[in-house]
Parts: structure tokens; C-alpha cells; sequence
């Protein structure tokens, strides 16, 4: 999941709590069944707003690829990696553009037409790129019909060498003609098409052919079917200089052809050979999110082993360069993935939830209290109390008995209503401390007020005994005991 990805889904949640949390505590007053039924509401809102954002965010990202080389083989292995991809339900899927050629597919990459290209690290404008993976390795190969002579590109002045897809090796040929001022040797270098190359090898019209290319058996036969058959096997041109042309040219590499490479008798060529060598990367643009690449990434690897059996090319898929000065620099992403660093989503997101959840609740206590202001009356609770209040003077007015049990009754009346009201948590209800503070006081009122009418003290001692009563107490014979109530 991406940044802007999270933090929409984070706050269609907030939302809907927030929203839950307003309705719960607007809901005081009404019917139970209408309660019920809209916290069931804003539940079920809830749950729908997170299910949806679990679809949007767990769905499978598609980008789409722009690929082209030599023999149209690039685009076939790119479109079964895609195929298996979606097979193995990855997060992340590509939809392949065949271009015809790199050079044309990177031109789409770099116009913005396409998310990823499988590129040469020299051709066009890779400012923008960085490496997911490596697809394969291509190799500069100078070849020599079988009986010629030549066996080091000194021995090429004042000949021709015809170039397989000329426009896309411009940057090869530049490379050789500055390490070998071939210019000066008066070497001629002419594009030729794969179907032209025969005959112009046949008449003699170049005496050599370059090609660059990957050192897969399809391949390799591709170019053995270039040079007559039953004349012998072709020969191979080293580039001595590949270790000063790539410390120049940082696109390219030193690399040594194994000894029989391209077979025969004896074997071609007859020891390890010097040349040059392309890495051809998967290349994704920088803006890309972290997470889609480190997944595309890792898709890749996963995959491409139920592939290389079908597809040998795919065996050359291997981590890009993770050097800082690396002429293609890798991605972040990319790099974390084969370094083994990949973060978890609780690793990437653990402490904005954490803020996240503590942010919630405080907004949600907050939005609470806010609509508890909002929506209480303090005209109703000062009325309930000022209504109290009033009995105190019919109170003190209160001619008979009669009188003062209505007003009592009047006052349970009152208390009876507002503590149905606390008991509902009515945001208008009384305070408590009020209600209890006013109610003792008038009971003390109505105690005084009662006591005032009947003449007798609910708090005195029993009346004493009259003087008729005592004088006849106390009037006994001399000499008796005396008589004990």
C-alpha cells in the first residue's frame, strides 16, 4: 500500500468513526428501536467504508511494459512473465507493449507512455530510470567469415563491418571508434538487417558484421546461419581495450566469451576471449511507489523459475548493481528487496497508527463534548431549577396541612421528570448536585412550615408532664416508698 493510498483509507475510517461516535451520542432521545437502528447503520457504513478500502488497496496494480529486440525474443519472455503473473495472482501485473525495437521502447518510456522498459543501459535518456532487475546480459560481438584473416580490429583498416540494428548500437560503434581511431584507419561501419546480412557477407561486401546480442543457443544459431554453411565456422574479433572502453563508457563492462562459445572444430574461440557486455535492465520510472516495485521485484524472482526450463533467457535474471555510483542506479525499493530489508506495513505505518488511533479518540471525545454544547438547552435546566426555587415562598405562604402536601406532591412531580431525564443521559436534564442541593432545601423549608402550624417540633423531645399531672404524683403518704413509673 502506498502513501496516498493509506491515507485515504485511513480517513474514510476516521470519517465513519467520527460519524458513529455523533450519532451515538445525538441519539440520547430518541426510541430505543430508532437507536438501534442507526448505530446498526453507521456500523454497517463502517464496515462497508473498510471492506472497500481493503478491496482498493489490496487489488492488483497493473503497469504496463515497453519492450523490443533482436529477433522480437524480449518481448515473447516479458509476455510470458506477464502471463505467469497474473496465473499466480501477484499484486502486481504487467501489460506488455511490444515496440519492435529498444530504442523505440525506450522513447516511449522516456516520452511517459509507459511505466516500465526493458532497456539497454546505452541507449536513450535513463535520467528518469531506475533498475529492478536484470534481464540478461547482451555481448558485442565482432564475427569474421569463416577463412578470413582477420584476427584484431587493426586489421579491419580500410575494410567495412556491417553492423546488426544499426541505430540501436550507435553508442557501441562511437565507443570503438574513439578507443580505436578507427576513423583514422578508414574502418566503414553499415547498417545491415538481419535478412541482408548473408548476402552481404556472400559478395564480400563487409568483412566483418557486429552484433550485439545475448549468448543463448537461439541466438547463437541465429548467428551461425549468417555465414555460409560447409566453409568452415566463423571467427571472433577480441576487444582488448573493453576494460578502458568501459571505464569511459560506464554503460558497458569488461566481459571474457567462454572458450567454445559458438562450438565447432576446433572450438570458437580457442581460449576465453575479451569483449564488451550490456546489461539489460527492467526499468522503472523513479515516481513508481515503493511497495509496487519492491513487489514487482519480488514477483519476478518468484516466478521466472517455472519459466527458465521453457525460456533460457530468463536464467540471466539477476539483482541490478546496488553501488551508489552505479551508471544505473537502482531503485530503493528494488535494492531493499534483495538486500532483505523489505519493511512490513506495521513497520512502515506502526507509529501513525499508534498517533493515529490516540488523534482519533481525542477528536471523537472532542466532537462529543462539542455537540453535547451544541445541542443542550440551559434554558430547560435553569427553568427545572428556578421552578424549585419558587416553592420556597408558597412554601413560607402555606396556610394548612393540605396546602403543604400538594406542594410536596408538585415537587416529586418535578423531581420525578428530571431524574428520568439524568437516567436517559438528556444532555438537557438538571444538574445533579443542583437538583439534590435545591430539593434538601425546600424539605427543610416544609419541616420548619409544618411545625410552624401544628405547634410541635419534628426534631423535640416529648412534651413534659402538666402541674395537675405532678402535684397528684407526687402527693403520697408519710413514711411511703416512693412510687416508681
Amino acid at each position: 500500500m502506498d502513501h496516498g493510498q493509506f491515507q485515504k483509507v485511513a480517513g474514510a475510517a476516521a470519517g465513519a468513526a467520527v460519524v458513529a461516535g455523533i450519532a451515538a451520542v445525538a441519539t440520547g432521545r430518541l426510541p430505543r428501536w430508532l437507536r438501534i437502528t442507526v448505530v446498526l447503520g453507521a456500523t454497517v457504513l463502517a464496515f462497508a467504508g473498510g471492506l472497500w478500502g481493503w478491496r482498493y488497496v489490496t487489488a492488483p496494480k497493473t503497469l504496463t511494459v515497453a519492450t523490443g529486440s533482436l529477433g522480437g525474443e524480449t518481448p515473447k519472455v516479458v509476455s510470458a512473465l506477464a502471463a505467469r503473473l497474473a496465473a499466480a495472482k501477484a499484486p502486481v501485473r504487467l501489460q506488455v507493449i511490444d515496440k519492435g525495437s529498444v530504442l523505440h521502447a525506450t522513447e516511449a518510456f522516456s516520452s511517459g507512455e509507459v511505466d516500465l522498459v526493458v532497456g539497454r543501459s546505452d541507449v536513450g535518456d535513463l535520467g528518469d530510470a531506475r533498475a529492478v532487475v536484470i534481464v540478461s546480459n547482451i555481448v558485442v560481438l565482432l564475427v569474421t567469415p569463416p577463412g578470413s584473416k582477420i584476427t584484431e580490429i587493426a586489421e579491419l583498416k580500410g575494410k567495412t563491418v556491417g553492423v546488426i540494428s544499426g541505430p540501436v548500437n550507435r553508442e557501441v560503434v562511437a565507443a570503438l571508434k574513439r578507443e580505436y581511431d578507427l576513423d583514422h584507419l578508414k574502418v566503414t561501419f553499415r547498417d545491415l538487417f538481419v535478412t541482408d546480412a548473408p548476402a552481404a557477407v556472400a559478395s564480400k561486401q563487409v568483412a566483418a558484421i557486429l552484433v550485439v546480442m545475448p549468448l543463448t543457443e537461439k541466438y547463437l544459431a541465429m548467428l551461425r546461419s549468417l555465414f555460409p554453411s560447409g566453409r568452415g565456422s566463423p571467427g571472433l574479433i577480441p576487444i582488448e581495450s573493453a576494460g578502458a572502453i568501459a571505464a569511459v563508457s560506464r554503460a558497458y563492462e569488461s566481459y571474457d566469451v567462454p572458450k567454445g562459445t559458438l562450438r565447432g572444430s576446433p572450438p570458437i574461440p580457442d581460449d576465453d576471449l575479451t569483449t564488451l557486455r550490456v546489461p539489460v535492465h527492467l526499468l522503472v520510472r523513479k515516481t513508481i511507489d515503493e511497495d509496487t516495485v519492491a513487489a514487482l521485484a519480488k514477483a519476478i524472482m518468484d516466478v521466472r523459475r517455472d519459466l527458465v526450463g521453457e525460456y533460457p533467457l530468463l536464467a540471466q535474471i539477476a539483482a541490478p548493481s546496488t553501488d551508489s555510483d552505479a551508471f544505473v542506479p537502482i531503485h530503493p525499493a528494488a535494492a531493499a528487496y534483495f538486500d532483505g530489508n523489505v519493511k512490513t506495513f506495521f513497520d512502515k505505518w506502526g507509529d501513525q497508527i499508534f498517533y493515529g488511533s490516540m488523534l482519533l479518540g481525542g477528536l471523537t471525545s472532542v466532537a462529543a463534548a462539542a455537540w453535547r454544547f451544541m445541542s443542550r438547552d440551559f434554558g430547560r435546566e435553569i427553568n427545572a431549577l428556578a421552578g424549585l426555587r419558587g416553592f420556597a415562598e408558597r412554601i413560607e405562604a402555606a396556610a394548612d396541612e393540605p396546602e403543604l402536601a400538594a406542594i410536596e406532591r408538585q415537587i416529586d412531580a418535578i423531581l420525578h421528570a428530571e431524574l428520568e431525564r439524568i437516567a436517559a443521559r438528556d444532555p438537557d436534564a438538571a444538574d445533579p448536585a443542583a437538583l439534590s442541593l435545591a430539593t434538601h432545601r425546600l424539605e427543610r423549608l416544609i419541616a420548619r412550615r409544618r411545625e410552624a402550624l401544628t405547634g410541635v417540633s419534628s426534631t423535640a423531645a416529648p412534651p413534659a408532664p402538666t402541674a395537675t399531672a405532678t402535684s397528684t404524683d407526687t402527693a403520697e403518704p408519710a413514711g411511703a416508698e416512693p412510687q416508681h413509673a
